[in-house]
């Protein structure tokens, strides 16, 4: 891939989307999180404060043709690829207008109508998946990229490399997206893997392999293009590694006593947020006022979005069978 990606910097109007995009992840994220502290969202959540970087700058290259494929922690990947914030926090108050009509809660959003396939919890599970999505687009000739994000510890998985291996031979149209940060829930990178990247092992497969910084939006942005372009011309697949840190726990239950306060405060000085907001104002000469515009409209999106889940309707018993098979 080529490193120089000056040229892929998006345009003005991308950029102030993607900051739109960002913002409305974190602030969906911090929101359901009082929530649920409140008791009004049942079960649990695994939230991506911190990585948002990721989702957006990705996302940002995709069409509704593209598919992407999500884990536990899927809510800034639906946000990014489309999925609407009523249907995503209805999903998430358990409601018969959630995107996936009330029935997979927080783990298992998506919306196939926007390409993106209800997220799958299970860690590992959704990576051979997407090489089958990928394998179907090839099959069928149709136009689009299959994008599979996964974190670390999913890199430690067999399926993991059955599907890489796969990919690389039949030479997929899939991009796989590992967002490392640091952590497969408690257990440090350090102590599950002996080497020191997980896009080392890409060599094994044949296949490019990219580390970024994946706090940096336009190093992601810039790198996503490169190996989607690379994927739509037929050339194969990519792994990409992120690096990047939650600012929160594994889950709502996680106390974070593995890691320091130093290292979390380290890593809140690289907050993707404020830094893409600092590149805005001065290398875009974007005015203050645009983007608390932004802000503020985010804010009243998220209050629309809580009253509209709050009002909808709860899943009629009924339907507890259905969707179960394709009819």
């Amino acid at each position: 891939m080529s490193k120089d990606n000056k040229n892929l910097l998006p345009s003005v109007d991308t950029l102030i989307n993607m900051y739109h995009t960002m913002v409305l992840i974190r602030r969906f994220e911090e929101r359901v999180n009082e929530l649920y502290l409140q008791g009004r969202i049942p079960s649990t959540l695994h939230l991506y404060i911190g990585q948002e970087a990721i989702a957006t700058g990705v996302c940002a290259n995709l069409q509704t043709t593209d598919y992407i494929l999500s884990t536990h922690r899927p809510h800034g990947h639906a946000i990014a690829k489309g999925v609407g914030i009523n249907s995503i926090m209805a999903e998430l108050f358990g409601k018969a207008t959630g995107c996936c009509k009330g029935k997979g809660g927080s783990m298992h959003v998506g919306d196939f109508s926007v390409g993106m396939f209800p997220a799958i919890a299970i860690v590992g599970g959704n990576v051979p998946i997407a090489a089958g999505a990928a394998l179907a687009q090839k099959m069928q000739a149709k136009e689009g990229v299959t994008v599979c994000f996964f974190g670390d510890g999913a890199a430690n998985e067999g399926a993991w490399h059955e599907a890489l291996n796969a990919a690389s031979i039949y030479n997929l149209p899939v991009v796989f997206i590992c967002e490392n940060n640091l952590y497969a829930a408690s257990t440090p990178f350090s102590l599950a893997f002996r080497v020191e990247n997980v896009a080392d092992r890409a060599c094994a497969y044949g296949m490019p392999g990219v580390i970024v910084d994946g706090n940096d939006v336009l190093e992601v942005y810039k790198t996503a293009r490169q190996a989607l372009e690379r994927a739509r011309v037929g050339k194969g697949p990519t792994l990409i590694e992120y690096k990047t840190y939650r600012q929160c726990g594994h889950s709502r239950s996680d106390p974070r006593g593995y890691r320091s306060k130093e290292e979390e405060e380290q890593w809140k000085k690289k907050d993707p947020i404020p830094r893409f907001r600092q590149f805005l104002l001065q290398n875009q000469k974007t005015e203050e006022k645009k983007l608390k515009s932004i802000e503020a409209d985010v804010e009243k999106a998220i209050n629309e979005a809580i009253a509209f889940a709050e009002k909808s309707p709860e899943p009629d018993p009924k339907e507890v069978y259905s969707d179960v098979f394709k009819e």
